[in-house]
């Protein structure tokens, strides 16, 4: 399979992945600062800021004034936001043109047909009546192409880079998600085992589409250390580190089949990986959260970079 077609599918499904996990941040913002007094709404929609890494373009151009329908239409469609959720469809669509012989029609449909609903419903600024309609939309969306995907597509070397671009994404978002609320949601650390911080807590599981599975699983309690755990380690929780890690290894092993040689991509997330379902909650809050979350994500852009030198995505 030639870089260029590799590297198209790498990035349909990494845009796809990332517009995803941004509705759903944004979503989870939105719902909290409905609870919320004016003060605290400002602070969930500047968390939302934050954890994206916008922080600075956002300032630039309102100022500290953290408002729903300025970030919202920030996150969402702001041409002055080069992550946002209206470019990162258009890419995805652009990346499956390119791959076009490589991709099922079902497939190709999927994301046209997205690109086209989020490029109308993001035409014009999102009022915040209209919010809760245009995220459901855009998750429905997404939902779409993945399963057109699993039900259409070959198990062959396109599916497996589909895969990897997928859970590369999803295990940076999880991780920052889980590193920011650590760090930034909080105003104090005499906050830490609040009522607040049970409420933060609960919007990170949101975040990540967690909750209701999390009550499931512990009978509704809320701990912080087992929503690390969850959150970490879970494997049945296919937003985890270790369900992410788990897949990528074996999409990986895939390719390997394939090709009949293994890369350095693969001895790198070997490791990755066998560390991580080695590690205990415990383990990580002893070495520290944030340097556990901060080596993870540097761990897993190299391993990123790593798979596009290997398979020639990149010089």
């Amino acid at each position: 399979m030639l870089g260029r077609s590799a590297n198209g599918i790498f990035w349909l499904f990494r845009y796809l992945e990332r517009a995803e996990n941004t509705v759903r941040l944004v979503e989870a913002g939105f719902r909290m600062a409905l609870t919320r007094d004016a003060k605290d709404a400002s602070d969930e929609w500047r968390s939302v800021i934050v954890t994206l890494g916008l922080q600075s373009r956002y300032e630039a151009k309102f100022g500290t004034e953290y408002t729903g329908p300025h970030v919202f239409n920030f996150v969402l469609r702001d041409k002055e936001n080069p992550g946002n959720v209206l470019l990162m469809c258009e890419l995805a669509r652009t990346n499956a043109r390119m791959v076009r012989t490589g991709i099922t029609r079902e497939v190709w449909e999927a994301v046209n047909e997205s690109w086209m609903k989020v490029k109308e419903l993001l035409a014009r600024p999102v009022t915040e009546t209209r919010l809760g309609d245009v995220l459901d939309c855009i998750r429905r969306q997404s939902t779409q192409v993945r399963g057109a995907m699993e039900g259409t597509m070959l198990r062959n070397e396109i599916y497996n880079f589909a895969r990897i671009g997928s859970f590369i994404e999803r295990a940076d978002n999880t991780a920052r998600i889980l590193d920011v609320k650590y760090y930034v949601l909080l105003p104090a650390v005499s906050y830490v085992g609040s009522s607040l911080d049970n409420v933060q807590w609960e919007n990170v599981l949101r975040s990540v589409a967690g909750e209701r599975a999390y009550r499931w699983l512990n009978a509704g309690r809320m701990d912080p250390r087992g929503i690390a755990e969850f959150m970490l380690l879970d494997g049945r929780f296919p937003r985890s580190l270790a369900f992410c890690y788990s897949k990528l290894r074996s999409n990986l092993a895939s390719l390997a089949r394939e090709y009949g040689e293994e890369m350095e991509s693969h001895h790198i997330l070997r490791n990755a990986d066998s560390e991580l379902h080695a590690l205990t909650v415990d383990a990580i809050f002893d070495q520290g959260l944030h340097e556990f979350i901060g080596r993870f994500i540097a761990h897993n852009t190299q391993l990123a970079l790593q798979i596009q030198r290997d398979y020639r995505f990149v010089d």
